[in-house]
């Protein structure tokens, strides 16, 4: 070990060797990093993310097919309490409809994401997953609609599904009980978690940077429970607030501390699948570029009809929900181009032999 080295470079290089630190050292890492920091990080990043998968980007078609919610969190724009949101569900022929088009432009992955709308049944989702795996076996299907019962995941598992997204949100369960309404439990988010993982789903869990109350402390925690739990996914994007929401007046989470944690992230698990998020990309017009370059290796075009994008407005101001999909396609491609990386045609599973 270079002797010249800066105290947090020494942290970072023991966290790449043992995939793991002290919770006082991870705490003080994340409290004092700066931009040297970010980017030592990231070299070290990228060069775990092109030796396992080399410079491609796997994309995922994102369909998001309802914004209606049963749940209050303070931060979510499509909250229940929201009256201004104009509602939408799509339905299971415009959803097909959606994914059809993706498999054309490229996409070997979808990705169903909604509200936790109590309109779309486990028994109603099934049948959907059946159907899109019948007509694009080659495909996989990504759930992303919140918390149910462990049966639940079981017969959406059973149907085909093939990853589930649900973010841990935080790890701390006092920051938790902060960013939410009274009901919401995070030893019951935490049960999903581990139910989903044991049925056997490709899981991804994740948090919001810069989210209210969260600190360097509570950020330790979510390392050490990714660390612990040894997610497929992993889904960080900063926090954005939203005007309709309790939160409106919070600032919105840093850039650079997401890429500094992207980093981590693929430190910590280096075979990771690791989304540059749409969030990164509505900061800063070339976040998704800059995540790519920290360690991430997953980007996630919107496959939703145009109509309804800007009706599930998670947070302020976001990105591209007036953009056709092949044009984000066609313009994907040659932005990793310019950063030397390129789209990667495949499903994209976790733990398949490197590309």
């Amino acid at each position: 070990m270079n002797a010249g080295k800066r105290q947090n470079e020494t942290r970072i290089d023991r966290l790449n060797a043992e995939k793991r630190l002290p919770h006082e050292e991870l705490t003080a890492l994340l409290a004092t990093w700066d931009a040297a920091d970010r980017e030592y990080a990231a070299e070290i990043a990228r060069e775990l993310a092109v030796a396992r998968f080399g410079r491609n980007v796997f994309v995922r078609g994102i369909v998001e097919f309802s914004n209606v919610c049963r749940n209050d969190c303070l931060y979510c724009g499509i909250r229940k309490s929201n009256l201004k949101v104009e509602r939408y569900r799509l339905g299971e022929a415009e959803i097909v409809e959606c994914c059809d088009a993706g498999y054309l432009y490229g996409f070997r992955t979808f990705v169903l994401q909604s509200g936790e709308d109590a309109t779309y049944p486990p028994e109603r989702l099934a049948a959907l997953v059946r159907t899109l795996k019948a007509k694009h076996p080659d495909c996989a299907v990504t759930l992303s609609v919140g918390e149910l019962e462990r049966a639940d995941y079981q017969l959406l598992f059973d149907a085909g599904a093939d990853r589930y997204l649900l973010r841990h949100e935080t790890a701390d369960p006092e920051h938790y009980a902060r960013l939410h309404m009274p009901g919401q439990s995070w030893t019951r988010r935490m049960q999903c978690l581990r139910d989903l993982k044991e049925i056997g789903f490709q899981t991804g869990c994740g948090f919001m940077v810069g989210s209210p109350y969260q600190t360097p402390e509570t950020l330790a925690k979510d390392m050490e429970f990714i660390s612990e739990f040894r997610p497929a996914m992993i889904g960080i994007g900063p926090f954005i607030p939203h005007c309709d929401t309790p939160f409106a007046s919070e600032p919105a989470g840093s850039v650079d501390l997401t890429l500094f944690l992207l980093s981590l992230c693929r430190i910590l698990r280096p075979d990771v699948l690791l989304p540059a998020t749409t969030a990164l990309g509505t900061l800063d017009p070339v976040g998704r570029e800059k995540g790519i370059l920290a360690g991430a290796n997953v980007i996630m075009p919107n496959l939703s009809p145009a109509q309804v994008r800007a009706k599930y407005m998670l947070y302020n101001n976001k990105t591209a929900v007036d953009v056709e999909t092949h044009i984000t396609k066609s313009d994907l491609q040659e932005r990793l181009r310019k950063i030397g990386y390129s789209v990667k045609v495949a499903r994209g599973d976790y733990g398949e032999t490197p590309c």
